[in-house]
């Protein structure tokens, strides 16, 4: 039976060159379709919802595959689990209809930044966040980060490198945080219906130079007037970020 199998993914990306497969080069999605190849005995490809860098982490990224079997599907995941490294999990397998493509079907995005803000890092962050020693100035980023909500033309948000149609982007929420339990950490959500390339990593990068006083608090708001990628700030460093959420749509 042909069947498009929709998979939900947790990943901790130190070990990988990012998700796109690349040569002679270890990648999550390579990986994952290795697993399945062994599981279903067929070679199949897996279509991401996006591509994550070198070194950023996954908590509900998703894919799907075609594939021709008759594996119930709640026992996919865990087959496909007994042939993973214990760095990649499958944490849902569901069938969905032939036409559904993870990429292009995605509503919206949700993405998390942390940064780690304390004098000494904690070992047990140190794979999992930025870390930033010097003092940041929480409500100067906090006031600045309300500048991204809203359709807007995100071209200075953008590394180099990308050859996409528009950089023009819809950011539905995006806000900042102290962990309740854990005061030294400081997370970054922001939600919307695409991203550019680098671009949660820039802001979070503005927004800790605007913490430190390097950057000014209107630095967001002016490059987005003016799509002036120099009025920003550092590309932050890929641990810190992780891919939290992909939804479809109300059966989410």
């Amino acid at each position: 039976m042909v069947r498009n199998i929709k998979l939900k993914i947790a990943y901790d990306g130190t070990n990988y060159y990012g998700w796109q497969t690349q040569l002679n080069r270890a990648t999550i999605q390579e990986t994952i379709e290795k697993a399945i190849s062994v599981v279903m005995k067929q070679e199949v490809n897996l279509t991401g919802s996006g591509r994550t860098d070198s070194g950023v982490h996954a908590i509900g990224q998703v894919a799907n595959f075609i594939a021709d079997t008759n594996i119930p599907r709640e026992k996919i995941k865990i087959a496909l689990n007994a042939n993973l490294p214990g760095d990649i999990r499958i944490m849902e397998s569901d069938d969905v209809p032939l036409s559904f493509n993870s990429r292009f079907d995605a509503h919206n995005k949700t993405y998390m930044y942390q940064i780690y803000n304390d004098r000494v890092w904690n070992p047990f962050y140190s794979r999992y966040s930025c870390f930033v020693p010097a003092n940041l100035d929480f409500e100067r980023m906090e006031a600045a980060v309300k500048w991204l909500e809203g359709t807007h033309d995100f071209k200075g948000f953008m590394s180099s490198g990308s050859n996409v149609k528009t950089t023009v982007r819809t950011v539905y929420e995006a806000r900042l945080t102290r962990d309740e339990k854990e005061d030294k950490l400081i997370k970054l959500y922001i939600n919307g219906n695409g991203f550019l390339y680098n671009m949660v990593r820039i802001i979070a990068g503005t927004l800790i130079d605007i913490g430190k006083g390097i950057k000014s608090s209107d630095c967001i708001e002016n490059a987005i007037k003016t799509t002036d990628r120099t009025l920003l700030g550092q590309t932050a460093e890929p641990q810190g970020l992780f891919l939290m959420n992909v939804n479809y749509g109300i059966d989410d």
